[in-house]
């Protein structure tokens, strides 16, 4: 991201701006929050979406206009296209990646995981705030479900992904396959080359594919509506303490059914010191 001194002794504002190729304007331009009706729009969609991701613009505008809602496809469509979410079913590819960004093969169709660091997974989504929305990306055993690291942002860079990434390789070892979409942040050289030093196999989903990532769509499902929704913080600073407080909740605390009623946290320490007590795998997620 480029920045500007204003203040330099030696080159003025229009020099600094032709050297970056940007306009003055833009030095001086101060984002504007969004109106409070189109943020409770964008809300809505959100836990729509949640409830059922088969929803496409079509039926999600018809939804929202039953709720009293004026609004028109496109704006549906524009709303969803910035929340980054669309229907779950097979599409044609109509769009081609970016030629500096390539994409990787799915790995893990009929693959048996059954062991923690076998597989991590990573995705993004969107968080609604009061006067605005911010960006979470997490990093997850997919075995386990055990939330290895996060990271806030307000923009969708992909440095806060890489973060997140080294936080985890960091403090929790390397995986044998690591698992998202083929969102740019994801195919950014940054983030895969990060996978690559560390000798990590690169898995990606097939585009429009929901179900290729399911654990950590769960995982989104369940932070939004037991957290973000419960107590809608207003600032960055209340949503990064509001976060930490649960998902250390949810890794150390919230036992779940497929863990044969362990957390997150017991099932993954479990798998990695063989201990007797871990008598049920998590189901195997059919391609």
């Amino acid at each position: 991201m480029q920045r500007i001194k204003i203040h330099h002794p030696k080159l003025s504002i229009s020099a600094k701006c032709r050297l970056l190729s940007i306009s003055r304007a833009s030095v001086y331009y101060q984002p504007q929050p969004r109106p409070a009706a189109e943020m409770a729009l964008l809300r809505q969609i959100d836990q729509y979406f949640l409830d059922n991701p088969c929803l496409g613009s079509r039926k999600m505008t018809a939804l929202l206009r039953r709720d009293g809602q004026s609004v028109s496809r496109k704006k549906v469509q524009r709303l969803m296209r910035q929340l980054g979410i669309q229907a779950v079913y097979a599409k044609p590819n109509t769009s081609q990646p970016h030629p500096l960004h390539p994409t990787y093969p799915y790995l893990l169709r009929g693959l048996e995981i059954n062991r923690a660091n076998q597989v991590w997974c990573s995705d993004i989504t969107y968080i609604p705030m009061q006067r605005g929305f911010l960006y979470l990306v997490a990093v997850m055993d997919w075995y386990s479900r055990n939330v290895l690291s996060w990271r806030v942002s307000n923009t969708l860079e992909a440095d806060f992904c890489v973060g997140a990434l080294q936080d985890a390789l960091r403090h929790f070892g390397t995986p044998a396959i690591f698992n998202t979409d083929q969102g740019s942040q994801f195919t950014s050289q940054a983030f895969t080359g990060t996978l690559q030093d560390a000798g990590v196999q690169i898995s990606m989903d097939g585009r429009g594919r929901y179900l290729d990532n399911i654990f950590i769509e769960r995982l989104w499902r369940t932070v939004k509506h037991e957290c973000i929704y419960l107590h809608a913080p207003a600032t960055g600073t209340a949503l990064n303490a509001l976060l930490k407080r649960w998902i250390h909740y949810y890794n150390q605390q919230r036992p779940h059914q497929s863990l044969n009623y362990q957390t997150p946290h017991e099932f993954y320490l479990a798998s990695l010191t063989g201990s007797s007590t871990l008598n049920m795998q998590p189901p195997a997620l059919a391609a």
